[in-house]
């Protein structure tokens, strides 16, 4: 049941946050718009030691703990405070899962990229009174989330670190999400978002296989990298690794997400002119790209970083692809930790 699922016990502890009346970009309004969030370490008495890490697609505030954060990690809670905030529509915050009829399910209005950004910086100032972040990150869906905050409030972002996503997404990227969007509302169970629990699974499998061909590399597969988790074949892997991850999950959260996900572009803060709008940055800016990443490809964020000033490309190579960021790669959680410490030892 998706109801336990987004619960404390999977993915708590987590704080909520009440924002009120929210209206978002499109005009629609959420009535007592909630952001889930955790925090590790202690505020600095100058408030100079703040990290914000939003949420990807699919993902929660404990998968992102459970990734990068620890003692002797870049993300270390003795030294930064670190703040881990579920986007809008994962199911913990705000979503078509959680929200009271009649606004639930698919009558639950659609976000931006920018509607999760304007209420984290009002989770962030009003709730913790902060006037600058040390660091904004994100991986894939957090990495757009990083981009629009350090283009919408460059004064607020000391530091920002987009790890295998893009400011503005490609053609094929929103071809690819629109994929995975197919792939769960054809499922005649779908019922125009008004299915009964578990009822599509089947769209849901669909998806999952879908994000397992591009997620992952090539090479993951030809070699049976998986081969170490205790998974035998492509089928079992596939099956019990991905489709495990999305089964459990709302399809509504997850076509809100996609679709926030396909549409993500700051070019819209300079008339859609992304240089112009990258050009804002003042932010110290790591553009974190993997190398085998199908999903957010090389050369696409390779394009973006030229564009923005105080700004370096870093590239990190794993065969697990666009979702080494799950921290499954050792490889990479290290070449992370090494590019995330460099940043924040930067003054800026």
């Amino acid at each position: 049941m998706a109801s336990e699922y987004y619960s404390q016990d999977i993915h708590g502890p987590y704080q909520l946050f009440e924002l009120g009346d929210f209206e978002f970009e499109s005009g629609a309004k959420v009535r007592n718009l909630t952001l889930a969030f955790a925090t590790f370490g202690a505020l600095a008495p100058d408030k100079s030691n703040a990290i914000l890490f939003p949420t990807w697609y699919s993902g929660s505030s404990k998968i992102l703990e459970q990734a990068y954060i620890g003692p002797g990690r870049a993300l270390d809670p003795s030294k930064y405070f670190i703040i881990l905030v579920n986007q809008i529509g994962n199911g913990l915050s705000s979503s078509p899962s959680n929200a009271p009829a009649p606004f639930n399910a698919a009558a639950f209005p659609q976000p931006s990229i920018g509607d999760d950004v304007r209420a984290q910086y009002e989770l962030v100032t009003r709730h913790f009174g902060l006037t600058r972040l040390a660091l904004v990150l994100g991986g894939s869906m957090g990495a757009q989330q990083s981009w629009e905050w350090a283009v919408r409030y460059p004064e607020f972002v000391a530091r920002v670190a987009p790890i295998a996503g893009t400011a503005k997404e490609t053609l094929h990227n929103r071809l690819l999400v629109e994929t995975f969007i197919d792939a769960i509302a054809a499922d005649p169970a779908f019922n125009g978002g008004w299915y009964a629990p578990g009822a599509v699974h089947r769209g849901l499998r669909a998806h999952a296989k879908l994000f397992a061909a591009s997620g992952f590399s090539p090479v993951l597969f030809n070699t049976r990298g998986w081969s170490g988790f205790g998974f035998t074949t492509t089928e079992d892997f596939v099956t019990g690794f991905v489709a495990n991850h999305f089964l459990p999950q709302d399809p509504n959260n997850l076509l809100l997400l996609a679709r926030k996900w396909r549409d993500g572009d700051v070019s819209r803060h300079a008339g859609g002119d992304l240089k112009a709008a990258l050009g804002r940055i003042k932010a110290k800016t790591a553009v974190v790209a993997i190398d085998e990443d199908a999903f957010f490809p090389l050369a696409d964020l390779a394009a973006e970083q030229a564009l923005i000033p105080n700004s370096q490309l870093k590239r990190i190579s794993s065969v697990w692809g666009h979702l080494a960021l799950f921290g499954v790669d050792p490889g990479f959680n290290a070449a992370i930790d090494a590019i995330l410490g460099e940043l924040l030892a930067t003054p800026a």
